[in-house]
Formats: C-alpha cells, sequence, structure tokens
C-alpha cells in the first residue's frame, strides 16, 4: 500500500480497455497488460542450492538484456552480462503484431541467454518482457513460441511494475540531499516516470515507499520514431514529437508540479538515450560505462549535445562510437521525450544511470531473500 497521502487525478472508474485516462498514482490505462508477479512454470526457476547467482532478463520492445550477479556485502557483484538490440517491437508503432524476422532476432538471443544462465548455475531468475509484449495482439502466441523452444518463462510485466522496478535499479543514484526527485526510464515502447518524495532513510530502504506519483506513457524511441521517422529529421519534426509527448506528460506534471520546488531537487534518467547523450557530451572514443553511469550532467550541457545530434544528418549519428548505426534512426526520438522531460520539470542537474530495470529485479529478489540479513526467506 502507498499511503493515504498520495495524490490522484482524473480517476475515471468508467475506464474500458483502450482508454487512456491520467491516473498517475495507479498508472495509465491503455491497453491490456499480462500481468504475472511470478511465473507459474518451474521450467526457468534455475532453483539449485549449490548457486547463489541470481538473473535478470529485460527483454525490451529495442533490446534484449541479461544480468547475472551474487549477492555482496553492498549490494551484488556482476559475474555475466549480455545485451543485443533485437528490435522486437518494430513495426507496433504502425501496426500491432510482433513480425517474424523481429520473432526470429529475439529468439537467437534469448538462446545466448538461456546459455549463460547455464553456464553460470543461477539458483533464481526473473525474466520479463515489457511494451512490445503488452501491445502486440500476438503476443502471448510468442511467449508461449518461447517457452516450447527454449524452455524459458517470459513475464510480460503491467506499466507499474515496470515503473517500480525501474525505479529499484537506479535509486542508489539519487542524491541523498535531494528531498525530491523525478526518475524516468525511456524506453523503446513506453516511458516510465515517477515521483520521489522525502530522503532515503538508510542505505537498502526500499526507494519504492518514496514514490508520490508515477505513469507509464505509451510512447517510445521504437514507436516515436516509427511515426515521424528517424532517418531525416528536421528541427520542425522534432518539435513535434516533444509536443506529443508533452501532451501525454501533462497530468502527471500537474501532479508532481511540487517536485521541482523542494530542496536540492534534480532528475535521475536511465535509459539508452541518457547514456548516450552522456557519452557524447564526454567525447569518448568508445562508449565506457564506468564513465557515464553516475556522472552528472548540467541544463546547458544536455541542450549543446541535443543540438548537436538534432544538426548532425543520419551518416553522422551513425558514425557516432556512443550511437552506432543500429540506434542512429532512434536517438533523437529519446532526445525529444527527454526535452519533453525536461521542459515539465526544469532542473539545472540531470544524473544519469546506466542501470534500471535488470538491476532493480536483483535487487528486488535478493531483497525478498533476505541475503543481506544473512539468511533465507
Amino acid at each position: 500500500m502507498l499511503g493515504d497521502s498520495f495524490l490522484t487525478v482524473k480517476v475515471d472508474v468508467t475506464a474500458v480497455p483502450g482508454d487512456r485516462h491520467a491516473e498517475p498514482l495507479h498508472g495509465s490505462a491503455n491497453g491490456a497488460a499480462l500481468v504475472a508477479e511470478r511465473p507459474s512454470s518451474s521450467r526457468s526457476d534455475y532453483r539449485r542450492r549449490s548457486s547463489r547467482s541470481y538473473a535478470a532478463l529485460d527483454l525490451g520492445t529495442n533490446n534484449c538484456r541479461l544480468l547475472i550477479a551474487e549477492p555482496a556485502h553492498f549490494g551484488f557483484r556482476v559475474v555475466d552480462a549480455f545485451s543485443r538490440i533485437v528490435r522486437l517491437g518494430e513495426g507496433l508503432g504502425l501496426g500491432n503484431r510482433l513480425s517474424e524476422d523481429a520473432i526470429s532476432r529475439t529468439l537467437d538471443a534469448l538462446r545466448v541467454c538461456r546459455e549463460k544462465m547455464a553456464a553460470k548455475d543461477v539458483a533464481r531468475a526473473r525474466l520479463v518482457a515489457t511494451e512490445a509484449c503488452r501491445l502486440a495482439e500476438n503476443g502471448p502466441s510468442f511467449i508461449e513460441r518461447v517457452r516450447d523452444e527454449l524452455d524459458l518463462e517470459l513475464e510480460v510485466v503491467d506499466r507499474k511494475t515496470e515503473a517500480y522496478l525501474a525505479v529499484t535499479g537506479c535509486a542508489s543514484l539519487v542524491d541523498p540531499k535531494a528531498h525530491s526527485v523525478i526518475v524516468f526510464d525511456i524506453g523503446g515502447g513506453s516511458t516510465e516516470i515517477a515521483w520521489l518524495d522525502g530522503q532515503a532513510p538508510h542505505a537498502f530502504a526500499d526507494p519504492c515507499k518514496r514514490i508520490r506519483a508515477w505513469d507509464s506513457l505509451p510512447v517510445g524511441v521504437v514507436t516515436l520514431a516509427e511515426r515521424y521517422g528517424g532517418i531525416d529529421v528536421t528541427p520542425k519534426t522534432f518539435e513535434g514529437m516533444v509536443e506529443e509527448v508533452s501532451e501525454l506528460l501533462l497530468d502527471f506534471a500537474l501532479v508532481a508540479a511540487p517536485a521541482g520546488r523542494a530542496h536540492n531537487f534534480h532528475l535521475l534518467g536511465t535509459s539508452g538515450t541518457v547514456t548516450t547523450v552522456g557519452g557524447i557530451h564526454l567525447g569518448l572514443a568508445r562508449y565506457d560505462r564506468r564513465r557515464v553511469d553516475g556522472m552528472w550532467m548540467r541544463h546547458g550541457e544536455i541542450s549543446t549535445v541535443m543540438q548537436r545530434l538534432l544538426h548532425s544528418d543520419f551518416t553522422q549519428r551513425a558514425e557516432n562510437p556512443c550511437i552506432g548505426k543500429d540506434r542512429a534512426d532512434l536517438v533523437l526520438a529519446g532526445c525529444a521525450i527527454l526535452e519533453a522531460i525536461r521542459r515539465a520539470f526544469p532542473s539545472e542537474r540531470l544524473r544519469i544511470a546506466d542501470r534500471g530495470l535488470r538491476e532493480g529485479i536483483l535487487m528486488k529478489m535478493m531483497r525478498e531473500d533476505s541475503v543481506w540479513r544473512g539468511g533465507q526467506r
């Protein structure tokens, strides 16, 4: 329970599936979502007493990411990782089905993940799928195919779960002196955003208990780029994307408006968009997570990078080592979402997180197993 002090706006109890009504405390009702707190099958449970390894897989609209880690005295220690651009949601900005090519690419990536989990003798795993599988009419059949062909149980999480896991994964980067923070995760098919109110009582406190409001916008870098085009993006096209996202963000911005007036307020972003902006600002010849994760950027620095990207052509963006050809058509759509958030919540500071959903899944599983208290649940 979030408590009686939480705010609600425009609660529409008569809404039907498919309507999107603004209710930032309880998420946005935009289409049906399959919810499974835990997979019912034991196929991918990997419960072996001899192993201390946990695995978290995030299958998004654009990427397939795996993280395998073991509990450490403070947090966890990563023992293996995998990330591949699969564009599972390719075409969802214009239609409602996962393509066979996208499914094939994704199955190949999931096969690699399965092999890595087996090699590390994973004791407990949680494999989640997000917006692409929530929206596609053949999403359930894709989940069945993954189960039948790879013996993996994907859990299609709802938007609230996705938002809360993203917060859990990157909340350790919140300025401890900040009394209010807006946390956002720009995905391929959706964008999660939350208002954390108050300071953390201690390092291992559950950050979700500080969420005062949240929302999930039905727009991400893949869906936005497909609608507006990602190859040739003019300033007018870019502004059109910003305006669309700003409209979707409006109700949450009204509820969370007090956040910006709090002491030491700042933004905290986790996504390929913000890490790319950070890498470009640093002038990295090759993306380096160690230098980007946790870095701070000023308002003017972000604007400079965005203007540089907006005045670059597709080839120039593709040649940038922090972007690459696989994401050159998506980066400006991501910048448009970031710009809409910056306009709604003006802040001189943005902290960049190269961590998020996977880390949130790992933290939640380890917290459930009481690994930092020296015993099993």
